[in-house]
């Protein structure tokens, strides 16, 4: 999964970077995610891999603490990223004659660029906090990387107050605010099709532009939700490796895929690179 992942988002990034027909806001953004997804698994497959095939399962606080930074950074800039987005597909579906406007170049580096330093605040905040924290009792994560949640509990320090704060901050930056983003796009965009009912051929182009935008949401905060959301009494370490690499591993793989093999453009922009 981890050489599909970076194959499939490299080759999504050369194909938008070397096709003049993909220079647009919806493939800029999506240049962005597969970066992100690339990322991720950098991030965490070659240390777990080194680990499995050693048997040196070691990391340093400092190196936990680095690694939870660049995946909060990357998933939180990736939350922030599919609701702008989902912003694209409401102004390209519903608003066409401002789009050129309201989705010019400045603007969307604008707003991509909004969605990697929120989240890289986020994630330094609690990258930062976790170092000079006093830790006690079992040092063995049974995980195979570094998140919070885990290497938090291991503290003997008092970290309730910081732990509120930082759920609060998390969940309405990178939960509530993209979600109501992302659900009244896509509310409008159902109602611009309703009413355009008459014409199905732009109905069926709109929903196709935006069904694997969809998808890749349904999976990434489906994943996500499970993730962070579960009960307490269904809490196992098995379950929170799976849902884990579900949220990580298995979406920067799938990505890539759900694009271009639901996107004509991307696949007729392949075929013209391989033919080339």
């Amino acid at each position: 999964m981890f050489i599909v992942a970076l194959l499939g988002n490299s080759l999504l990034l050369i194909v938008i970077k070397v096709d003049s027909s993909l220079q647009t806001p919806m493939y800029f953004f999506l240049s962005q995610l597969s970066f992100m997804d690339m990322c991720q698994v950098l991030v965490i497959v070659p240390k777990a891999a080194v680990g499995f095939v050693t048997q040196q399962k070691t990391i340093s606080l400092i190196g936990c603490a680095a690694q939870i930074f660049l995946i909060l950074n990357l998933g939180g800039a990736e939350c922030l990223l599919l609701a702008v987005m989902s912003y694209d597909r409401y102004v390209a579906i519903c608003r066409p004659l401002q789009y050129p406007v309201l989705m010019r170049r400045k603007i969307c580096i604008g707003m991509s660029a909004g969605a990697w330093i929120s989240s890289f605040h986020y994630a330094l905040m609690k990258a930062i906090y976790l170092l000079p924290l006093s830790y006690c009792g079992s040092n063995v994560i049974n995980h195979f990387f570094c998140e919070f949640q885990i290497l938090i509990k291991f503290s003997c320090s008092d970290t309730s107050t910081f732990e509120k704060v930082s759920l609060f901050l998390g969940s309405n930056l990178l939960l509530l605010f993209p979600v109501l983003v992302i659900v009244a796009s896509y509310i409008s965009i159902l109602l611009q099709i309703l009413r355009a009912r008459r014409s199905g051929e732009r109905s069926h182009k709109a929903l196709s532009t935006c069904l694997s935008h969809l998808c890749v949401v349904a999976i990434f905060y489906g994943s996500a939700i499970l993730r962070h959301l579960r009960p307490a009494s269904y809490y196992s370490a098995e379950i929170n490796q799976f849902f884990s690499a579900l949220c990580t591993i298995f979406t920067s793989t799938a990505n890539p895929f759900i694009y271009s093999l639901r996107n004509r453009d991307v696949l007729a922009a392949l075929r013209k690179l391989f033919r080339n």
